[in-house]
């Protein structure tokens, strides 16, 4: 175990991880701070720590259990699907959104509890791309996980400028995604028997081809998004005509 914690993949595999977490994580940051938003101070502060810490160990429980039923034939490739799927999605403009489907609560447990609940249902794509990006370490999830919360909780407005001011480094985290599809794709022990090479040799194809799709497609529809909600301007009003 020591010597897996000392390696350089293991420091690269965590990178990646909190790299993951903190792309895709914005939104429960602002759940956070909107089913809080209602506590005097000290119990603010208590619910943030508390709910993020549920959160955090939720988050670890459903990792090792992705991770282990990764094993079975044809859900890697499922699960690489699923990360195509989020990294387009992650470089699409987001729409608008006021809280109003996140309650503010007046006590610190049902704080705690409607931070974990949203979390909940808002971390699957989270939970499959960290799983994957781990490679079954659960060392690698915890720490992933346990270093990156605080920064998205804590720091969250910072990161958001930073990735605003930085477009490009959104692109460049989904297709990371990407890579990590083709990683968790060819891995699959199902589709061996179809492939023609090694399986490394495949992978080597893999992984830059699909992260290159992931920021390809992701660009161009994102583009087309803003296109399209962009307001029309009528040059010649009534008025005029």
């Amino acid at each position: 175990m020591l010597a897996e914690t000392i390696s350089a993949q293991f420091f690269v595999d965590l990178l990646r991880i909190m790299s993951i977490d903190i792309l895709l994580s914005g939104d429960n940051a602002v759940v956070i701070a909107l089913a809080s938003r209602s506590l005097p101070d000290a119990q603010r502060w208590r619910a943030v720590v508390g709910g993020s810490a549920a959160a955090v160990m939720m988050r670890i429980l459903l990792c090792l259990i992705i991770t282990t039923v990764l094993n079975v034939p044809y859900l890697k490739v499922g699960g690489g699907i699923m990360l195509l799927y989020i990294g387009v999605k992650l470089v699409l403009p987001e729409r608008e959104a006021d809280g109003s489907d996140v309650a503010a609560t007046s006590h610190v447990w049902s704080a705690i509890r409607t931070i974990l609940i949203a979390d909940a249902v808002m971390s699957l794509d989270n939970v499959v791309a960290i799983a994957a990006a781990a490679h079954g370490s659960a060392i690698l999830i915890a720490l992933g996980l346990i270093i990156s919360i605080p920064l998205i909780v804590f720091g969250s407005q910072i990161v958001l400028r930073i990735l605003n001011r930085m477009p490009m480094l959104v692109v460049l985290g989904a297709g990371l995604l990407g890579w990590i599809a083709g990683e968790l794709i060819v891995s699959d022990s199902a589709i061996h028997g179809f492939l023609p090479y090694d399986e490394h040799a495949i992978a080597a194809v893999a992984k830059p081809a699909l992260a290159l799709l992931v920021m390809t497609l992701g660009t161009v529809l994102a583009r087309w998004t803003k296109a399209k909600r962009a307001p029309i301007v009528d040059l010649a009003p009534e008025d005029m005509r």
